[in-house]
Order: structure tokens, then sequence, then C-alpha cells
């Protein structure tokens, strides 16, 4: 198969449903030999099932790609390195690492147990880090045996990530967690020839249609569906593939037909006194600089 990932490989996390499996059909349509990983589970991520992974293997199969399926458990050292290994294993070489799998647990605060805080926290946040460890791990050495890898990795942060949203704390602690991490991954793992990225995205899957039913219901038919989770995964191809020279560190917002570069923290209003404020003297200055600042955006859910 021809394309802009032609002979890349790519391993997708959380590929069984959703933003995944768009993401795999989209990059085996480009050429990519993809390894599927799903562990199967729930929406809550109760369960487990090799189902899910090889449906997807089948229908990139059936269209004339390369894929196999991962069903290791990426939240644990053995679970992400076998996830690198596959690739290896199968297709000889890892180009492209896509982390994407997740689930939700969502309570108010005061609602919100630790299980479910855990849990949540372990799927997001150390499902990313294992697998870009182990991934850059392998990428490093790559470097230091003179064969510098053409790398990418796509991280999965969040609007709940950027902005926050009621109901979510533990979703938006780890997705705002996934953000810090691809900052330093990117700093860190340039010198060895990988470009880091992440996408907060907005899309129609089994963690939006209930939480944002009305935002996320389809459309009629003949009218664009602005939620298909297909509509994000032309960008994930492109930062996928070497064509993204030179892109790394950044985050993008994607949904429906709209890529938007985020722009993170920078320096608004400031006022020095070059000496030590008293606490009225600080809130007097507070007071001023957010007159003089731009306002935040809200957070979702509150209006």
């Amino acid at each position: 198969m021809t394309g802009i990932c032609a002979g890349r490989v790519v391993a997708v996390t959380g590929a069984g449903r959703g933003l995944g499996r768009a993401h795999a059909l989209a990059l085996a349509a480009e050429g990519a030999h993809v390894v599927v990983n799903d562990l199967g589970v729930a929406a809550d991520g109760a369960g487990s099932s090799a189902g899910p992974a090889q449906q997807v293997v089948d229908e990139i199969r059936a269209l004339g790609g390369q894929a196999v399926a991962h069903t290791g458990d990426i939240t644990t050292t053995d679970g992400a390195a076998s996830l690198i290994t596959t690739a290896l294993d199968s297709f000889g070489r890892l180009d492209t690492l896509v982390n994407n799998a997740g689930f939700l647990r969502d309570r108010m605060l005061v609602n919100l147990d630790e299980d479910d805080w855990d849990a949540v926290m372990r799927v997001h946040l150390k499902g990313h880090f294992l697998p870009l460890k182990h991934a850059a791990g392998h990428w490093r050495a790559e470097a230091k045996a003179g064969r510098t890898p053409d790398a990418r990795v796509i991280n999965t942060s969040s609007g709940a990530g950027l902005l926050g949203s009621v109901g979510q704390g533990n979703y938006s602690a780890a997705k705002a967690g996934i953000i810090g991490l691809t900052l330093v991954a990117a700093a860190e793992m340039g010198r060895y020839g990988v470009q880091i990225n992440a996408i907060a995205p907005a899309a129609r899957t089994r963690m939006t249609e209930q939480t944002f039913a009305e935002t996320m219901a389809a459309p009629t038919e003949g009218e664009f569906d602005a939620m298909a989770p297909g509509n994000v995964s032309p960008l994930v191809v492109w930062l996928s593939s070497a064509a993204s020279d030179g892109v790394t560190g950044r985050v993008f917002e994607a949904e429906a037909g709209r890529i938007t570069v985020m722009e993170g923290w920078r320096p608004g209003p400031t006022a020095d006194k070059g000496a030590r404020w008293t606490p009225a003297e600080a809130g007097e200055a507070a007071r001023k600089l957010l007159a003089d600042a731009e306002p935040p955006q809200p957070v979702y859910g509150v209006r």
C-alpha cells in the first residue's frame, strides 16, 4: 500500500474502538503496518476481551493492509514492553507510537473514590508513560548504535485537560498530566530523532456519547458528521509520518473540520515591587493584574 505512512510501523493503544480504531484504520490506509493494542475492557475499565483488537486487525487485512493484535495491559511494565516487542517481532521496527487508551469513572469530587482516581490515573497517565518509556528506550538505543530513527509519538490529552471538566476531576488531572509529560519527553528525546506531540480531540466515543450526549448526537442523514472519530485521524496520520518533520512539543485540538494549535501557559501581566510584598499589597497588585489579564475560558460543564 502507498501513502504518507508507507512502510512505517505504528503501534496504537486503545485501538479496538472509537478514536483508536479510526486512527488504526486511517494509518493502515496510508500504508502503515499497525500494531492494534486493546485490552477489550468496558467503558469503565472492567473486564477484558481479545475481540475488539482482532476485529480491527481483520478489517485492516480485509482492505489489503498489514496489522497484528496486541492485547497486553499497557499500564504494566510487561504489557508496555511487549507492545514494543510485538512491533519489532512482527515488522522488524517501530516508527510511531500513538498513545490513546483510556476509560472514564466520572464523579463529582466529593463522591470520587480513591479507587476511581487511581484507575483513571493508571490507564491515562501511566498508560502513556510506560509505552512511551519503552519505545523511547528502544529509539535511544538505535540512535546510540548509529541508526538514528525518524520516530514519532502522539499522545492523547483532552479539552478536559486544558480547561477542566465538571465531574471529571480524575480524568482532567490525568489529561493535564499527559500534556506535561509530552513537553518533557519532547525536550528529552529530540536528540535521538524522536518527535513527540499531543492532541486534544473531540469526537463521539463510548467515553463521550453519554457524558456529552447532546453535543455528540449523530446528525441527520446527509449532513457532515462533525463528531465522527475519523475526523481526528488525518492529523494523527500526518503527525505519525515523516512529513511532520520539525514538529515537536506541540498540542493540537482537533474536532470536526477544525485543527487548532493550542498555546499554553505564557506570562501575562506582571508586577515587581523589588522587595517583599505585604499581604495587603500583594492582594492589591493581584487585583490590578487580573483587571488587565485575559479572562479564563470556562470549565466544561459550567455555563
